[in-house]
């Protein structure tokens, strides 16, 4: 399956102020997050944000938020279960790439939601965390095996790119250049 830009939507899962706190890959996936922001803004990839009980969780980094539209906010873990979420998603591309945390949590669970409705879906393991290396190792395996494509951020940034020739190819690629902190699935 192939990454395309014309056919993808950008989904950023819960990368919320205290659900930070608790991830030690925290800069890296927030860093990794806003790279995939930014990229999709620049090529008119269309984006979703969501954000699991923002008064208990906090709200999305600023630094992040800014990039992306307004967050839908939701109480149930997979995003496929707002309705907010689901129309925002709707006829919006073939492709979720999807962001966020906790990868076995929101993550997966929004992962085999939408697979489960016929959409391709493609997980940035550098872009997604938990708390435990164990649930974050354990969810990728599940999600490949379920027919999620593992990808890395950077190799999403190129396939909606295509080619040097493409017109912002060279803003992409300063989105590369500086590489952000090492992102691992947890301790």
């Amino acid at each position: 399956m192939r990454v395309e830009a014309s056919r993808s939507l950008l989904c950023v899962i819960d990368v919320q102020e205290r659900l930070l706190a608790a991830m030690p890959a925290a800069e890296a996936v927030v860093s990794r997050c806003r790279r995939l922001a930014s990229a999709a803004k620049i090529l008119g990839v269309p984006s979703v944000l969501t954000e699991q009980y923002p008064r208990g969780l906090g709200r999305t980094p600023r630094e992040l938020a800014d990039d992306l539209p307004a967050a839908i906010e939701k109480m149930t873990f997979s995003c496929a279960g707002s309705a907010a979420f689901m129309q925002a998603i709707d006829g919006r591309g073939h492709v979720a790439v999807l962001a966020g945390i906790e990868t076995h949590v929101c993550v997966a669970q929004t992962a085999l939601d939408l697979l489960g409705r016929g959409l391709g879906v493609a997980v940035c393991v550098d872009a997604v965390t938990s708390r435990h290396g164990v649930d974050h190792d354990t969810a990728l395996r599940r999600l490949e095996a379920a027919g999620a494509v593992l990808v890395t951020s950077e190799a999403v940034l190129f396939e909606w790119c295509r080619t040097a020739e493409h017109p912002r190819f060279q803003d992409v690629r300063r989105l590369v250049v500086d590489r952000p902190p090492a992102a691992t699935g947890g301790s």
